[in-house]
């Protein structure tokens, strides 16, 4: 199903911070009629982080107790939001994602986000269980999006070279590679840093 957005050569002059919160905030607008999320947008806050590397985007939520994707919240019961409705949520965009996709895999990925504003306003909680990846499938958004930066550390099997594990920073896995194993052949893992092509850390 395509939804023609009438911004496309708006996107791709986009500069600042405020520019793509704008224009993804007037995407999402669109995006909720023409898929029929059943999302408030106003109780949604954005911001844009220059240092996110691993994720895309991300819909940052109070934690709400008691609540479980599938068992709807009844908020005006609850004394969390204004007016019996779910708290805000905020909508946080990776500057170095932006910068990476396209215009397609941006919106598919805005759209991946509303999924979890629909269920954090439905039931107080989200994830990416079996409801999330239907969802996801009937709005054309992927469950998991590719990498847009490049990891630190590699980490691959000692037995069959396979890669095992990407990490951006240093960590305990990385440190102490060879003392953890590996699920495909059982060995230890060799850990390079990914400038490196062959000499393992």
């Amino acid at each position: 199903m395509a939804h023609d957005d009438e911004n496309t050569q708006e996107f791709e002059t986009i500069q600042t911070h405020e520019e793509l919160i704008r224009w993804s905030r007037a995407y999402c607008s669109r995006a909720v009629s023409s898929y029929d999320f059943a999302v408030s947008l106003r109780l949604v806050r954005w911001d844009v982080s220059t240092r996110a590397k691993r994720r895309a985007a991300a819909v940052k939520t109070p934690t709400v107790d008691g609540t479980t994707v599938g068992k709807r919240v009844d908020w005006a019961s609850r004394s969390v939001g204004d007016d019996a409705t779910a708290p805000p949520c905020t909508m946080s965009l990776s500057w170095r994602a932006f910068e990476a996709f396209d215009r397609d895999e941006w919106t598919s990925i805005l759209r991946h986000e509303l999924v979890h504003v629909e269920q954090f306003q439905a039931f107080g909680a989200t994830d990416h269980g079996s409801a999330f990846k239907r969802r996801a499938d009937a709005v054309n958004a992927p469950v998991r999006v590719r990498r847009f930066a490049e990891p630190k550390y590699i980490l691959t099997c000692a037995d069959c070279g396979s890669d095992i594990a990407y990490r951006y920073r240093d960590c305990k896995l990385v440190r102490e590679s060879s003392a953890y194993r590996s699920a495909c052949c059982e060995a230890s893992l060799d850990c390079r840093t990914n400038d490196e092509k062959t000499n393992p850390r």
